[in-house]
Formats: structure tokens, C-alpha cells, sequence
């Protein structure tokens, strides 16, 4: 018994069209048109795509005769778990009208006696249940008094039931003992998208499948197949944007692929299948990539209004950027993937140029700061203009160099004009990259303690001398010029261990001589010689010394600022202040003007802060 338009015996596996439940050409008059997802859908294991583990199992299951009772069948929609169900179950009950197969098999090259009801939902020992429908104790009841009669003419009764997370507690504990030990007739099949929801009672009486997500280049061969039966003109770049947009679900790719071929209404061109499903010109976001790449906010700004005029939706451009940008990340790491045929030759062939360009580090910024762009843009009441904003940042970013490289280039460069990457020309405001040596040598004055200030501006004033060499090589002869060069190279760690944990001997251009406190770490004195050779040229000697030394830097700044607090406290002003607010106190003393050797001999007055709480 066949439908209309549907062949009792599928066509032999040479035509390539075995296993799908196939219908006649769309008749309009006659209205039989069936949608290509049902009339797609694999019949055998032959055509069941993307899901080879669970196949070789089941294979291997029914040749021993290991077969369960029970199967839980999960993953997202569209991927089979339905068809796979039919599947089974016209597996697990073929025969054939001269009574050849005596069992259960995977092998179903023509129709057997019960295929064709069993894939059409119709046959008498194979009851589907939607269970998002029949979800109470009543509607498991039925099946628990159903199942312990024999089936009526097939092999096994077979009790499919979709969506199976849905049943409620209740209705799954009624199913605990008939799950458990089921009459040797009766199998049970359960589909879900949502397998954490399914109480783990009834996941250890059931075999588990997961259905896997069918790759793109998968999707696009098994598209392109269904494109030739049907005698539809398609070009293959269109074929892969509807395999990536179904996101690994045939069921969605064959709905789409239908949608495409009715807009098309002739050849499924890959314009007519971004303008169906409102995506951006995959070339035109390319030259937005570039033109971010490249720091070039004008032609971002141009490229991305021209395609808000044509209809494209600002999230699902930077959305495409973003995909662009993991495609070109994917392509540095892996450089196969752009040998992927989903992907057009155009996208490919600049994936690869922009790999070879671009740094990790700049791919990495870019991904960050779209992530955080779209989800701007979703909430934004004008989201075109909140899309631009984005761009801007992600333009303004595109070769700003790094702290580390911005001094980096500073040494290279002599403490000349402010270094550009050779990335880009966008807009720059003042940046790390901008700061001259003369500012590096005021920063290590400044972070110096008192009296220092003079003995470190003689060697920073010759460094403009020094980078005229081939290879500078950097002297130093205090203390705080070192602790000032780790904080240079962003080498906090080390700085706060010589700040806290080092007390100066005596320190000499190539020796350094230090007593170490009992906080600092074994490490410290190994590393030191090593960053040393490092950061200035030249083989240091560190030697661990027997003598006192000096008090550390930080308890010489904490020694300070108590003598600065005492000063404060015993000035006639101050006193005056704290006799008026009761309670206040002195929390932190600084000087706003530049300190002389006299000041405090001199009456300086210092700047207080004062709290009028006592604790």
C-alpha cells in the first residue's frame, strides 16, 4: 500500500536515491507537493547521514543478538532522533513476504511487510506518543497494560515515544518497572532534546545515543545530492551558507533548501539565499574586516552604512564579523581549515591572507570586543548607531601596540617620535606608545625616594647618545634606577619583591650586593641575575651579603611619611583644625610641589587629609 505519488519499492541503491522516502515531482493541481524534509527522510541506516557510531553499534548489536530493551536517543532538533526511531523499528521487525529474514537486521535493501506502515505511522505494533501531549500517569498506564499482550502481526511491539523529558515525575516512576523488565516482545524507543531533564532512574534501564551535529561539508554533499534529483540549479557557495545556517540539523538545512529554491524560483544563487535569511554579503563584510584590520574607520564607517541601506541587520553583521574573525583565527592555528569547501574560494583565499597578517593578539582583541559589541547593540534603542560605536573601538585598537611593545619600540627607537605599527593609519590619541625617554626617566625619579632624583637623571640624560649604538646597552648605578627599570618592563612581581624583601648592600655597574629579608622567595636571587643580563646587556653578578644594609624601600617610604604625619601633627594650623573637629585624625600626608633638599627645614607647609570619625 503506497500514498500518492510514492513508490511501494524505493529505487535501488545505484540511482543514490535508496533509503529516502521519495514522492513524485510538486503537481501544484493535484496539491501533493510534500516538503523536501519528508520526503528526504532516510527509510535505512544506509541513509541515515552523519550518525556512523550509532549505526556500527546497532549493526553489531542485532548481528550478535545483543539487543536492549531500551534506547534513549538525545541531541538538538532536526538531527534524526524521530527517523532513527522508525528506523529502528522497521529494523527490529523486517520481513520479508517469502519469510527469508528470520530476525531483526540492518540490511533493507527493498520494502519488507511492515516498512511501509511502520513509516508512515500507521502500523498496528508500533505506537508513537507524543509526550508532550500525554504527559499524566494515565497515558503511561495505557502503555503498561498494552505491552504485556503479543503483537499482533509484526516481529516485536515497539513504543516510540518523542519528547520524553516532558512525562511527569509521576507518570516516569509508573514507568520504572515495566522499563526495567519489559516482556521479551516489546522494545521501547525514547527521543529528547532535553536528556538532563530525564530522571537517571530511567537513563540506566535504557542503551543512550548521542546524536551528533552532521558537519557542514556533510550537509552541503548531502544537499547537493538532493539538488541533482530534483533537478534544481544551485551554486555551491549557496549550498554552504545554508549548511552553516542550519547549524549541523538536516531537518533545517532541507526546510531552508526549500525556502531557497521557492525565492529562487530558478537557480539558487548564494545572493538570493543571504537576502532570504537577511545575512550580509559575505565579500562586503570581508572589506569591513579589512578596513577594521587596517585601522581605516572612514572606509569601515562607508562599508557598513552601504550595507544598513541594502536591508542588513546591524547584529547579524557584526555577528558575521565575528565569524569571519574565528574563521581567520581557526585558519592560523589549523591552516587545513581553509581548505573546508563550505567556505567560498574568496573567503578562503583571504582567510589565509589575513592569518599570515594579522597577530593572534589582534584577533583575539577583535573577538573580545564584538562579543561585547553585539550584545551592546542587542539592547541599544538605535542599533545602527551603537554597530558604528563598535567599529570605532574596534578600528581605533586595530595596531595599537601593547605597553610591553609600546616601550619596546621607545629603546629601539632611541626615545624618538611616537613608533607606528605598520598595520594601519587610524586615528591616535596620546598612548603609551607616545611616551618619550625623558617622561621614563621622570617616572623613575619619581617612584625613587628622597635625594635619588639627581644621581639617576645623569645616566637617563645620556640615553639619547647611548641609542645611537647598535646595541645600547643600559647602566645602572643606584638602587631605585633598578626597582624603576622592573616597573619599566612590567615586571611587577620583581618589583615589589625589591621593594619589600631586598635591603641594599652596596650596587655597583655589573655587581649588585643585597641582604635578604625572610619573606622573599629562593628564587629571587637567580632570577634577578638572569632579568639583569636581560634588561641591560650585560652579565650581572648578584651576591647574597652578611651585612645589615640599608632598610628596604618600603620601609624607608613608610619611615617618611610617619616623619612627614609627626611634622603635620606638631604644626600650629593642624593643631588648630583637629582642636575645631573633634575626632578627626590625620590619614595621609602629601606634598603638591616639588621637594628641595631644606623643605622641611624650611617650614614647607604639607597638604593633609583628615577623617572626623575617632576609629
Amino acid at each position: 500500500m503506497t500514498d500518492a505519488g510514492t513508490p511501494a519499492t524505493p529505487p535501488s541503491s545505484d540511482d543514490g536515491q535508496s533509503g529516502f522516502d521519495l514522492g513524485s515531482a510538486p503537481d501544484a493541481s493535484r496539491g501533493n507537493y510534500r516538503v523536501l524534509a519528508r520526503k528526504y527522510r532516510p527509510t535505512n541506516f544506509d541513509n541515515l547521514i552523519g550518525q556512523e557510531a550509532l549505526v556500527r553499534t546497532i549493526s553489531n548489536a542485532f548481528e550478535t543478538g545483543r539487543i536492549p530493551q531500551a534506547w534513549i536517543l538525545t541531541g538538538v532538533r532536526g538531527v534524526g532522533k524521530t527517523t532513527t526511531a522508525r528506523i529502528l523499528a522497521r529494523a527490529l521487525n523486517y520481513e520479508l513476504p517469502d519469510g527469508s529474514i528470520k530476525g531483526p537486521t540492518v540490511h533493507m535493501p527493498t520494502l519488507g511487510t511492515h516498512c511501509q506502515a511502520i513509516m508512515e505511522s500507521r502500523h498496528i505494533d508500533v505506537l508513537e506518543m507524543d509526550a508532550a501531549s500525554h504527559t499524566g500517569v494515565d497515558d503511561v498506564r495505557q502503555i503498561n497494560d498494552s505491552v504485556r499482550y503479543a503483537p499482533s502481526s509484526a516481529r516485536y511491539k515497539v513504543y516510540i515515544i518523542d519528547e520524553v523529558h516532558m512525562l511527569s515525575t509521576a507518570a516516569f516512576n509508573a514507568f520504572l518497572k515495566t522499563l526495567e523488565e519489559p516482556p521479551a516482545h516489546a522494545k521501547f524507543v525514547f527521543a529528547t532534546t532535553e536528556i538532563r531533564k530525564v530522571p537517571v532512574t530511567v537513563l540506566s534501564r535504557c542503551q543512550r545515543f548521542d546524536l551528533r551535529r552532521v558537519e557542514a561539508d556533510v550537509l552541503m554533499t548531502h544537499l547537493g545530492n538532493i539538488a541533482r534529483q530534483e533537478s534544481v540549479e544551485v551554486e555551491p557557495e549557496a549550498l554552504g551558507i545554508i549548511a552553516r545556517a542550519a547549524e549541523g540539523s538536516v531537518r533545517d538545512s532541507l526546510s531552508l533548501f526549500d525556502q531557497a529554491i521557492a525565492h529562487a524560483a530558478g537557480q539558487v544563487r548564494a545572493d538570493d539565499v543571504r537576502q532570504m535569511l537577511g545575512l550580509a554579503d559575505r565579500t562586503r563584510v570581508i572589506d569591513l574586516f579589512d578596513a577594521l584590520a587596517r585601522g581605516d574607520i572612514a572606509a569601515a564607517f562607508s562599508e557598513f552604512r552601504e550595507q544598513y541601506d541594502v536591508g542588513a541587520d546591524p547584529i547579524v553583521v557584526l555577528s558575521d564579523l565575528a565569524e569571519f574573525v574565528n574563521f581567520v583565527t581557526r585558519v592560523k592555528i589549523v591552516p587545513a581549515t581553509a581548505d573546508n569547501v563550505v567556505f567560498g574560494e574568496t573567503e578562503r583565499m583571504r582567510a589565509r591572507e589575513f592569518a599570515t597578517k594579522l597577530s593572534m593578539r589582534v584577533l583575539s582583541r577583535m573577538w573580545q570586543m564584538l562579543l561585547k559589541g553585539i550584545t551592546e547593540v542587542q539592547g541599544a534603542t538605535r542599533p545602527a548607531a551603537a554597530a558604528e560605536m563598535v567599529l570605532v573601538r574596534i578600528a581605533y585598537v586595530a595596531d595599537l601596540p601593547t605597553p610591553d611593545e609600546a616601550i619596546r619600540m621607545i629603546e629601539q627607537n632611541g626615545g624618538g617620535s611616537s613608533p607606528v605599527s605598520s598595520g594601519g593609519s587610524a586615528p591616535r590619541s596620546t598612548s603609551p606608545a607616545g611616551t618619550s625617554a625623558m617622561q621614563i626617566a621622570a617616572a623613575r625619579a619619581a617612584s625613587a625616594p628622597r635625594g635619588s632624583a639627581e644621581t639617576m637623571a645623569r645616566p637617563q640624560m645620556a640615553a639619547p647618545a647611548q641609542a645611537t649604538q647598535s646595541a645600547p646597552q643600559l647602566r645602572l648605578t643606584t638602587f631605585p634606577e633598578l626597582v624603576a627599570l622592573a616597573a619599566e618592563k612590567r615586571d611587577l612581581q620583581t618589583k615589589a619583591a625589591l621593594e619589600a624583601d631586598v635591603r641594599l648592600v652596596r650596587i655597583e655597574d655589573g655587581r649588585l650586593e643585597v641582604a635578604m629579608e625572610r619573606s622573599a622567595s629562593r628564587t629571587l636571587i637567580n632570577d634577578l641575575g638572569r632579568k639583569l643580563e636581560q634588561w641591560t646587556g650585560r652579565r650581572w653578578t648578584v651576591i647574597v651579603s652578611n651585612e645589615q644594609g640599608q632598610p628596604t624601600l618600603r620601609s624607608q617610604a613608610q619611615s617618611q611619611q610617619e616623619q612627614r604625619e609627626r611634622a603635620a601633627e606638631s604644626d600650629p594650623r593642624v593643631q588648630d583644625v583637629m582642636a575645631r573637629f573633634p575626632g578627626a585624625r590625620i590619614l595621609e600626608v602629601r606634598r603638591l610641589a616639588p621637594e628641595t633638599p631644606d623643605a622641611d627645614d624650611m617650614g614647607e607647609d604639607p597638604v593633609e587629609s583628615f577623617d572626623g570619625d575617632d576609629e
